[in-house]
């Protein structure tokens, strides 16, 4: 049954998780920065495109000292200040909290088998995970619609597998190259679709599509900076929205200020080591909701106001306008 302490843990786990693999950033202006180069010619195949976005394979290790969080579709929560380390394939560490305020903050984190974040909540803290591949296989019933691994992807870090794609490259109305590829999963087939910026061969926008048709994630990247050390190109702004099947959407917003890139900014033996903390909650044993179930609320529910699909979308109606439909449009929160 969907009771009380997982609906109101809902909002609280999908916050949390979405910095589990996302990396938090700090606010930063960079609008000085240079364009990243061209690298794709004016009308790229496939295999240039591919080979333009799977740059950030040359990042193994991703760390900041300076970041910020803004959960966007809870006004109450103030910025989060944090720290980010980040060791591919799925070791991460997050510390985060509110300015000034010691003992209210987070820990999240992940290793090859599995992933948590520690929450304050009343007088002690609690721990909330699961095993990567038990997640994974209850997708249709898990209290977040997507894996967190997909949030790595949001940042910047997204790879094109050409032998995935079943759509595209469409050149968009708005010039961004638009690619859709599947992604074969334990709970069924899902469908990402990916807008590129036309020149420099970077991910701007990311959709995600459940098996059964419906929009479960998307984000939009921004502020977009070259490092010529690897070769690549990252955001320094990224918004973030999952549409649980039975609750509002929640969105994010990371910024980060500076990157240290194949670095870690710790020592710390046991960084990827989950906390032994006494007081835990198996999140498969929060995977009460119906696997049909929908959130039902106004056009406006959803964190932007421009909703980017013209209906729940049937993934093989394939055209660069839908079922997308038209760019993703931010909307200035600060």
């Amino acid at each position: 049954m969907h009771d009380a302490r997982t609906s109101t843990t809902l909002a609280t786990v999908a916050a949390l998780c979405l910095i589990l693999c996302g990396g938090c950033p700090r606010t930063v202006t960079v609008a000085n920065l240079p364009p990243p180069p061209v690298v794709l010619p004016e009308t790229p195949d496939l295999a240039s495109l591919a080979a333009a976005v799977n740059r950030t394979d040359a990042i193994r290790e991703l760390s900041t000292n300076s970041a910020t969080l803004d959960v966007l579709s809870m006004t109450a929560v103030p910025k989060l200040t944090a720290t980010m380390h980040l060791q591919r394939d799925r070791n991460f560490r997050l510390k985060a909290s509110v300015p000034l305020i010691m003992g209210s903050g987070i820990d999240l984190g992940s290793n090859a088998n599995e992933f948590w974040f520690e929450v304050p909540e009343k007088m002690s803290q609690t721990l909330y995970y699961a095993n990567h591949e038990q997640y994974a296989s209850n997708l249709d019933r898990a209290i977040l619609p997507v894996d967190p691994s997909w949030l790595i992807d949001a940042i910047g870090l997204a790879r094109l597998d050409p032998s995935t794609v079943i759509a595209g490259p469409v050149t968009r109305p708005d010039g961004l190259i638009e690619v859709r590829n599947a992604v074969q999963t334990a709970a069924g087939t899902y469908q990402r679709v990916c807008f590129i910026e036309p020149s420099a061969g970077y991910i701007t926008h990311l959709f995600l599509y459940s098996p059964d048709g419906r929009l479960v994630a998307k984000s939009f990247a921004s502020e977009h900076e070259y490092f010529d050390s690897v070769n690549s190109v990252l955001p320094h702004r990224v918004k973030i929205e999952l549409f649980p099947a039975a609750e509002p959407p929640l969105a994010m917003q990371l910024q980060v200020a500076t990157y240290s890139i194949n670095q870690l900014l710790s020592g710390d033996p046991q960084l990827f080591t989950m906390p032994a903390t006494g007081n835990r909650v198996d999140l498969l044993q929060m995977t009460g909701l119906p696997p049909s179930g929908n959130y039902v609320g106004t056009s406006n529910s959803s964190a932007w106001a421009q909703p980017t699909t013209t209906s729940a979308g049937t993934p093989s109606q394939y055209s660069a306008a839908a079922p997308t439909g038209p760019p993703l449009r931010g909307i200035r929160y600060e």
